[in-house]
């Protein structure tokens, strides 16, 4: 029996073309548009699509990812639906995966795609991401795998992906453990298994999805040599409700920033650590002052 996709169609250099005008990519088509340069598709799924919205990358904001985990949640509650394939821009495409993961709750195939380069240049690698893209979706051994990401026949998982390059055929990657699968002559194959969300959720939460709400005024703070406090003041001053901190290393900020952390963590704003480095994790191992340790 043919599988059936749903295909959701968000925007992104997928869907654009190059303006003679002006000489730039801008957003063009839409999700039956881009279709009809995958006729090959008839034979991977029976393919259903709705066009969610037309937006670059840039313009995706939480509220956007937020209304778009709820319309995935409502495909994959459909009994006829084995999996849900997302089309988005590639600038904001590892938050929005990264997002789904932690929102949605299914075993079903959920993957996002996007291209490198628009319908105009020859080397457009729209169609083929797409196609792939499905063959994922479509595939059960794509099962209870958390989101994953397909570009350049490769199958990344959402927890781990990253846009590394600007605009290579290869930009997205899992720079520590590599992906999780490939496609393969036109077949998925399985690699290794990657970390998923727990059985938690919100009783409150609708349908599929793990959360009632999101909180969307979270600033993220980079850390870098010589920095202070300032940051964390305006965020604060300015009603954000947490704080994601880019900290140095494995977890260390300069002695500048410790006093106004610890006025945020007073006031009651969640904050978060995180490393700035592209491997590795966060943990409490040096004891100076600015140190992971004294952080907690």
């Amino acid at each position: 029996m043919t599988p059936t996709v749903a295909i959701l169609f968000t925007g992104g250099t997928i869907s654009m073309r190059i303006d003679e005008r002006s000489g730039s990519a801008v957003p063009a088509m839409r999700g039956d548009e881009i279709l009809a340069h995958v006729p090959q598709l008839a034979v991977v799924a029976d393919v259903e699509l709705e066009d969610v919205a037309q937006l670059p990358g840039p313009h995706v904001t939480p509220e956007h990812m937020w209304r778009l985990a709820r319309r995935a949640a409502a495909w994959l509650q459909r009994p006829d639906i084995d999996g849900l394939v997302i089309t988005h821009g590639t600038d904001t495409l590892e938050e929005t995966a990264y997002f789904l993961d932690v929102a949605l709750r299914t075993d079903k195939p959920v993957v996002l795609v996007g291209a490198i380069r628009t319908m105009s240049e020859p080397s457009w690698d729209g169609p083929g991401n797409l196609v792939n893209a499905v063959k994922v979706a479509a595939a059960a051994s794509s099962a209870a795998r958390g989101v994953l990401v397909v570009m350049n026949e490769q199958v990344l998982s959402a927890r781990e992906v990253e846009k590394v390059h600007t605009e290579a055929a290869g930009s997205f990657q899992s720079r520590e453990f590599g992906p999780v699968g490939v496609v393969d002559a036109g077949v998925v194959r399985y690699l290794r298994s990657s970390t998923r969300e727990g059985a938690w959720y919100d009783a409150q939460a609708d349908g599929l999805l793990r959360v009632a709400r999101m909180e969307p005024d979270v600033d993220l703070i980079k850390v870098a040599a010589g920095a202070d406090g300032r940051f964390v003041r305006c965020a604060v001053a300015s009603g954000a409700r947490g704080l994601v901190i880019e900290a140095l290393g494995r977890g260390n900020v300069p002695p500048a920033m410790l006093d106004d952390l610890a006025a945020a963590v007073a006031a009651g704003l969640p904050v978060v650590l995180t490393s700035r480095c592209g491997a590795g994790s966060v943990r409490e191992r040096y004891g100076y002052e600015g140190g992971g340790r004294g952080l907690r």
